[in-house]
């Protein structure tokens, strides 16, 4: 791979961590701690919502954001012709 070739890897790989990790702080903090007050007149399972993402949520939310991550990179792999196929 070139040197152009693998600074615009590199840098779409940044940016599809920026991304995640912003959607991750605004779920575990945003929904879990600055919201929570307004989002505990919602009931999930029986249990108020800010609650649940403070608890449960946010962790949940990381698990799918892994995975995203690894259906991108895959894309991304492919892409620039890195992949392990």
């Amino acid at each position: 791979m070139s040197g152009k070739n693998l600074r615009d890897y590199w840098m779409k790989n940044l940016t599809y961590v920026g991304i995640l990790l912003a959607v991750w702080f605004l779920v575990s903090y945003g929904a879990g701690i600055l919201f929570a007050d307004s989002l505990n007149s919602i009931r999930l399972f029986g249990f108020q919502l800010g609650f649940w993402f403070a608890q449960q949520g946010s962790m949940i939310i990381f698990v799918f954001l892994i995975v995203i991550y690894v259906w991108l990179m895959d894309r991304l792999d492919e892409e620039f012709d890195v992949h392990e196929d």
